[in-house]
């Protein structure tokens, strides 16, 4: 134990103490916050004016279509698609005659996304607000103020958690358990590769052969995937406590209108699923509540839990291979496949996960120890028992474990014949006849 101990200390210090990881460590939350910064100031501050030409032949839209932080239409005589750009105008917009269909829009470049959407959207509200005054005679004002109150409706939603009842957020429980599967995927491919090559490099430096001399190759092994996975721990801590600063800090520093400006540009977006997700926050103010309404002690509890163990189930399958692979690093990347394919299907299904909780392929792959490590927290955000019942959870955590005990079982016997093996090419099936040969 004092061996497996002293291996896990010098993986451990040997890579904190390396400037990449230092850097990295700091510099990825500073990079992230600086990213959403330069996003959002563009977004508000960088907004594209298209000023347009109309010929309406309809009627229907001259004084009465309002402009846009966009879009910006005029009705000047004696524009057409030969002048309109020494006129001053970005676009040329024709109007049918008594018909909705056959708009048709002439540019100098083609428009954006944002642009024709909100073009569409104006075009059409503008049409259903002169239909309406026709027909039915309403005010347009009263009109306005009645589909804002229409537009603003929310949805309270409760759930039975138990005996409790418990107010839910779908939009927060997606967000939740996206971020968390992802995170965890990113950390089974770079720690395990980070394992694998550092096994693989022991091998090539014939260091390997030297600590050999004094422990156990299975020591060797579990001490190297512990202390990896130690780092890995050490670089999440390290990132949550900065970005947490980092959030903090922006909340003091930027104004309400900024915010406010902020929430806007994402309603810039075509479509009511934006507006819809946006609204539903009920702006900056409210994040702290919607985030309260989460089982924080329980979603972190199981992060750790599937972290931790999800990486011990994919660890020890990378130090494996690690172990056969010489200098060829196209060996490790054909052996490596295998081991990746699981993951790769995991953040697939999460997908379908996060959308569909209670699914027969989210529930089947939570239970699986290739895949729940990713599904199963995508789920939980959902809810427990709720969603995910007790028996399903406490399933998967006894399958997770089981399945880290049998591969680094399987591991350790490929592993003590590989990292001392040299100049023979193995592949899966001298492997697999190391794994299970009677010795």
């Amino acid at each position: 134990m004092n061996k497996i101990l002293l291996i896990i200390k010098r993986e451990y210090l040997v890579r904190v103490r390396n400037k990449t990881f230092i850097l990295s460590t700091i510099l990825t939350p500073l990079l992230f916050a600086g990213l959403i910064t330069a996003v959002t100031f563009i977004s508000i501050k960088k907004v594209d004016q298209e000023k347009i030409a109309v010929i309406d032949n309809s009627g229907m839209l001259e004084g009465k279509i309002e402009n846009t932080k966009a879009l910006t239409f005029e009705f000047p005589k004696g524009v057409d698609s030969t002048n309109y750009i020494q006129k001053g105008y970005t676009a040329l917009l024709y109007t049918p005659g008594g018909n909705v269909q056959g708009y048709k829009l002439i540019s100098k470049k083609q428009f954006g996304m944002v642009a024709e959407g909100q073009l569409e959207d104006k075009i059409n509200e503008t049409l259903e607000n002169q239909l309406l005054k026709s027909k039915y005679n309403v005010d347009l004002k009263e009109l306005e103020a009645e589909r804002k109150k229409a537009g603003s409706v929310s949805i309270d939603q409760t759930y039975q958690e138990g005996s409790e009842v418990k107010k839910g957020n779908s939009k927060l429980a997606y967000g939740i358990g996206y971020g968390c599967g992802f995170l965890i995927y990113i950390t089974l491919l770079i720690y395990g590769n980070m394992v694998m090559r550092g096994v693989s490099e022991e091998k090539t430096n014939r260091i390997a052969e030297v600590i050999i001399s004094s422990v156990k190759p299975f020591q060797l092994m579990i001490g190297k995937i512990i202390g990896i996975g130690a780092v890995g721990l050490t670089q999440f801590f390290i990132w949550i406590i900065l970005l947490v600063g980092l959030m903090t800090a922006a909340t003091a520093v930027l104004s309400k209108d900024t915010l406010k400006q902020a929430q806007e540009s994402t309603q810039q977006m075509p479509g009511g699923s934006m507006q819809a997700a946006s609204g539903a926050t009920g702006g900056f103010d409210a994040i702290s509540e919607t985030l309260g309404q989460a089982n924080w002690v329980l979603i972190i509890g199981c992060f750790l839990f599937y972290f931790l163990f999800g990486y011990l189930f994919y660890a020890s399958l990378f130090a494996a291979v690690g172990s056969t692979v010489n200098e060829d690093a196209q060996d490790a990347q054909s052996l490596q496949l295998p081991i990746t394919m699981p993951i790769i299907v995991s953040i697939i299904i999460m997908i379908n996960a996060i959308t569909n909780p209670s699914g027969t392929l989210a529930t089947w792959a939570s239970l699986i120890p290739f895949c729940s490590p990713i599904v199963m927290m995508a789920r939980i955000p959902f809810g427990v028992p709720g969603t995910v019942p007790y028996w399903q959870l406490i399933l998967s955590m006894v399958l997770l474990v089981a399945g880290f005990l049998f591969t680094t079982w399987l591991s350790a016997k490929i592993y003590r014949t590989g990292i001392l093996m040299y100049g023979k090419k193995a592949g899966w099936k001298e492997m697999w006849k190391w794994a299970f040969r009677s010795n």
